[in-house]
């Protein structure tokens, strides 16, 4: 949110007079925001917007008035989004805790030639299965999966995480007075030069190591794309811009009949049903 200063722009038709005005919508537009602001609040213009990647995000816009002497008015809406984080309900075995020694010494009291005497394969695993699950649960605890370590870059290490523990250190330390100001920031700087280098240093090596290793490459870029849960706001027939779900639908199945038709079809058969073409010249018409 903030003052973008394009007063030209109408944002219910999508258009705009100036180039700078255009270049803002088409990056608002690639970037699928929506612009959730509808009445002008200086001077007729609509220079404060709120901008958002998520439709229903924001809600409750309303316009204040003006704080003290400025010329604009106040905006005020809310993020509706819930306010606690849902905790994770997995469990995982906690080997730290395990007691190993307990976990053999119940195993090795089985007598296994004569539990296993004339099974097959698939009773023999059975039984096996059993008594080692019997064997877990009164040997190895479980604990509440933690998903802290999935959400860690790869290229955070253990002495990156040194240098984020100083850095809250001495950031706690300056709020209380105990530490300068030029010492927290020295610590920051050498933190962030630090993490700088460390995600420089596996990015070459991703790219040099992509031939041999391109899962870990595109794993990497996979986890830098940004997900999104809707689809952004689409152009209709007539021009218009539509941002309601199944206005959407609509524009995406009339495209889509559009293009898949019976003409289209027909010319494909008789492409590939053509004498004197191989295969390869049917299949290249085909994709053309």
């Amino acid at each position: 949110m903030g003052d973008f200063n394009h007063p030209d722009i109408c944002w219910r038709d999508n258009a705009a007079e100036h180039k700078e005005s255009r270049k803002f919508l088409e990056c608002v537009d690639f970037n699928f925001l929506l612009q959730v602001i509808e009445e002008p609040m200086r001077r007729g213009a609509m220079l404060d917007l709120v901008l958002t990647n998520k439709e229903g995000l924001v809600g409750d816009v309303k316009l204040r008035g003006s704080l003290g002497c400025s010329d604009h008015e106040m905006v005020e809406f809310r993020i509706l989004r819930a306010a606690r984080r849902a905790c994770s309900k997995l469990t995982t075995l906690d080997f730290r805790r395990a007691d190993f020694g307990l976990f053999g010494d119940l195993l090795g009291r089985i007598p296994w030639d004569k539990v296993l005497e004339g099974r097959g394969a698939q009773d023999s695993w059975l039984i096996f299965k059993g008594h080692l699950l019997q064997a877990q649960e009164r040997c190895i605890p479980t604990k509440r999966k933690s998903s802290k370590n999935t959400k860690r870059p790869p290229w955070m290490n253990e002495e990156l995480l040194g240098k984020v523990k100083q850095k809250k250190e001495a950031y706690r330390g300056w709020k209380q007075g105990q530490v300068a100001w030029e010492e927290y920031r020295e610590t920051v700087r050498a933190g962030r030069d630090q993490a700088r280098k460390a995600k420089a240093l596996i990015e070459i090596s991703l790219a040099r190591d992509v031939k041999d290793n391109k899962k870990s490459f595109y794993r990497y870029v996979s986890e830098k794309r940004r997900t999104r849960e809707n689809v952004g706001p689409l152009w209709n027939e007539t021009g218009d811009l539509v941002t309601q779900d199944m206005e959407k639908a609509e524009v995406v199945s009339d495209f889509f009949a559009s293009v898949f038709t019976g003409k289209s079809l027909s010319h494909t058969a008789q492409v590939a049903e053509g004498k004197g073409r191989d295969w390869e010249n049917a299949e290249l018409h085909m994709i053309l």
